[in-house]
């Protein structure tokens, strides 16, 4: 294991490169980023109060051609006493290394060696199992797919657990069922063959016309394209094979909350009701399959939220946050 680094985001954040050995495509790494905490205020200090969190550590996953690039989001953690984590999945941002497929993997169980890693190097022991911390997963889209598969796999081992529009089912739900053995005869002949690309980049767009100026956003369009990255056949049968996990319902014992947008409009051409709606995911069949994740969850719909909500319009995105705030809060209350 390497050496703790100055990330690209800045003095507040440091990168650790995790070895995961090799395969076809060369030497394969994830990378993990941690939030260094600011110093506690003079007040904080002299009350001798103990921040919300403390004693909590957030490892964030993130999503489907993209990566962890959102300070603000950090912030929130830390300035609340936890000790917040990031991972670059293996191909991804800060993960990916030359000749290799983007965001490729036959199996989304794969990452359970980059979600192993990570938790070792953030001093929580193979699999979290030797820490006394608390453990709270917070992943986006896919990487809430992959988060949900992990924690139930994993009982115990999460605390809680935290999606922001997780990928929990497939775009066109009825659809599904037929096309798998479809994709799945694709992915054993011709894993890597990609589908036509259809993302005409208007999500991309929508983010750019609600930016808010005084939390801005520096993103690597390498790292996360204006359209997204290929998809391959291997990768789409992993990806239906998560769904359908979910649908016969997971075991996730942690308490688990999912924010959404209030609605969906499909990116067939640009419109400004774009900026103000789930342009990659049916929310509605997302929030029902979030109902079969686990005993507890709460489903928290967002007016006027991106699928990324908080990256949406600032009115959005200041209600994403004081939801968040208020379940954690009432989640840290429990304990």
């Amino acid at each position: 294991m390497t050496e703790w680094i100055p990330d690209v985001l800045g003095d507040e954040f440091e990168q650790l490169t995790l070895d995961l050995g090799t395969d076809d495509q060369g030497p394969v790494v994830a990378t993990l980023v941690r939030a260094l905490p600011r110093r506690p205020s003079l007040w904080a200090r002299a009350s001798g109060r103990r921040p919300l969190l403390d004693g909590v550590d957030v490892l964030y996953v993130h999503g489907w051609s993209d990566y962890f690039f959102q300070k603000r989001l950090a912030r929130f953690w830390t300035s609340r006493g936890a000790r917040f984590f990031a991972l670059d999945l293996r191909k991804y941002g800060r993960s990916l290394r030359d000749g290799q497929t983007p965001g490729y993997v036959a199996d989304l169980a794969t990452y359970d060696e980059d979600i192993g890693a990570a938790l070792e190097a953030m001093g929580r022991g193979e699999g979290g199992a030797e820490s006394a911390r608390r453990l709270l997963l917070l992943g986006h889209s896919t990487g809430g797919l992959t988060l949900s598969l992990w924690a139930s796999r994993h009982p115990g081992s999460a605390d809680a657990v935290i999606l922001n529009s997780p990928w929990l089912e497939f775009q066109f739900a009825p659809a599904r069922a037929a096309i798998a053995p479809m994709v799945e005869l694709q992915a054993r002949l011709r894993p890597m063959e990609a589908a036509p690309q259809v993302d005409l980049g208007f999500y991309t767009r929508a983010q750019q016309e609600v930016a808010d100026p005084d939390d801005p956003m520096d993103v690597n369009p390498l790292w996360r394209p204006a359209q997204t990255m290929a998809v391959y056949a291997g990768w789409l049968h992993a990806i239906l094979s998560g769904h359908k996990a979910v649908a016969s319902g997971l075991s996730i014992t942690a308490p688990v909350c999912v924010l959404l947008s209030a609605r969906f409009v499909p990116p067939t051409r640009w419109s400004d009701e774009l900026t103000s709606a789930d342009s990659v995911l049916v929310v509605d069949d997302i929030a029902r399959a979030a109902l079969r994740l686990g005993p507890s969850v709460t489903v928290e719909r967002i007016d006027g939220a991106l699928h990324d909500v908080f990256l949406s319009r600032h009115e959005a995105r200041e209600d994403a946050y004081r939801r968040l705030d208020r379940w954690v809060t009432g989640w840290r209350a429990a304990q």
